[in-house]
């Protein structure tokens, strides 16, 4: 198998790093705090699900991409690209707004997320060029 879109490649081995870190992150920061707090077990249920999701998430678009990055056929993966691109600016939108709702000064703690998103959707806004580049 041959790589025919290294933007793809780098965008799928990097969503593996999110889906890692974050599950890490989860594991052993976030979620544990959850245990020794006053909040319901209804509540804490749907933190962890929600939590894990955004994991999962992350999983399925590194398998995505890494798969992506060995198609030749471009009008196989530009639909799927723009619409994870379009996940993703979602994605960076909700956490930004959520965040300055509740706590404008609080946006400086989500720079290395969203800088992370931007990276990503870069990378893959190169890729889908690259796809048009090469099979115009």
């Amino acid at each position: 198998m041959k790589v025919r879109n290294v933007y793809f490649l780098i965008a799928g081995v990097l969503a593996m790093l999110f889906a890692f870190t974050h599950a890490w992150n989860g594991q052993s920061a976030v979620l544990p705090t959850l245990l020794v707090s006053s909040i319901s077990m209804d509540n804490r249920i749907v933190f962890s699900y929600v939590w894990h999701i955004i994991t999962a998430e992350n999983l399925v678009f590194a398998i995505a991409f890494i798969l992506m990055s060995l198609q030749n056929d471009r009008l196989k993966i530009q639909s799927v690209a723009w619409t994870i691109v379009s996940l993703l600016i979602v994605r960076m939108m909700v956490i930004l707004g959520i965040t300055a709702f509740y706590d404008v000064a609080a946006l400086t703690n989500t720079l290395i997320d969203s800088i992370g998103i931007v990276i990503y959707v870069v990378l893959i806004i190169l890729g889908i060029r690259m796809s048009r580049e090469k099979f115009s």
